[in-house]
């Protein structure tokens, strides 16, 4: 897209991207690039943390470097994993993952910081040092055993339901607040939770972090 300063490596699904998904091009003000990362599936990137897909991201990304963008970002936060190893290879800057920005929220609202993920059970240590967010107290819930979500989302076996997906959204957040009313802040580590940030409103007052308002301001400084 002409004047894009930031290109957005995406995944390769096929689930739709609703306004607010990072893969949803109104979802901003400004314009952004993407590049799919053919065979970046959903269960090599989220499970597997697949390190062969290191070289085709770094790829892509020479190619959208190529292409004048200035700034590159991924569709998935468990791309965290391999930031270092992927940004050193590049000429522009280079932020995978919301979870980039656990150090800015415990510094400016305190800790313990939520971290909202799509699986917690693939969301491991390893992921939260690759973004050097692993020395900050985080209370980590999962999406795992939402089937509205993790059935479109992670397993891509089902059409994604977006009311029902809301409301699954507001239901484990409530849960978790209930549960940890010590939490100062929230980052939303999957790419296609901020459409679903108002219900997410609706039962907390906690500022939230994901990966739309890393992209914001990113491109405030490039």
């Amino acid at each position: 897209m002409a004047n894009a300063k930031i290109g957005v490596l995406m995944l390769d699904t096929q689930f739709h991207r609703p306004l607010g998904d990072v893969g949803n091009p109104d979802t901003f003000s400004f314009p952004v690039i993407y590049k799919k990362v053919k065979g970046a599936s959903i269960s090599r990137v989220v499970r597997e943390g697949d390190a062969a897909l290191i070289r085709p991201f770094v790829q892509a990304a020479k190619e959208l470097e190529e292409e004048g963008i200035k700034a590159i970002t991924t569709s998935c936060g468990f791309l965290a994993l391999y930031q270092k190893e992927i940004q050193q290879q590049l000429n522009v800057p280079f932020f995978s993952s919301s979870l980039l920005q656990i150090p800015l929220a415990a510094i400016i609202a305190g800790e313990p910081i939520g971290v909202l993920t799509a699986s917690k059970s693939s969301l491991t240590e390893s992921h939260l040092k690759g973004v050097d967010a692993h020395q900050y107290r985080t209370i980590i819930k999962g999406m795992d055993e939402m089937p509205a979500f993790s059935g479109a989302i992670i397993k891509e076996e089902i059409e994604l339901d977006e009311e029902v997906v809301a409301k699954e959204m507001k239901q484990i957040t409530a849960q978790w607040i209930a549960e940890h009313p010590e939490l100062k802040a929230i980052v939303l580590e999957c790419t296609n939770m901020p459409p679903y940030k108002e219900e997410i409103r609706k039962v907390t007052n906690l500022p939230i972090f994901d990966i739309t308002t890393l992209m914001n301001y990113i491109q405030l400084t490039i």
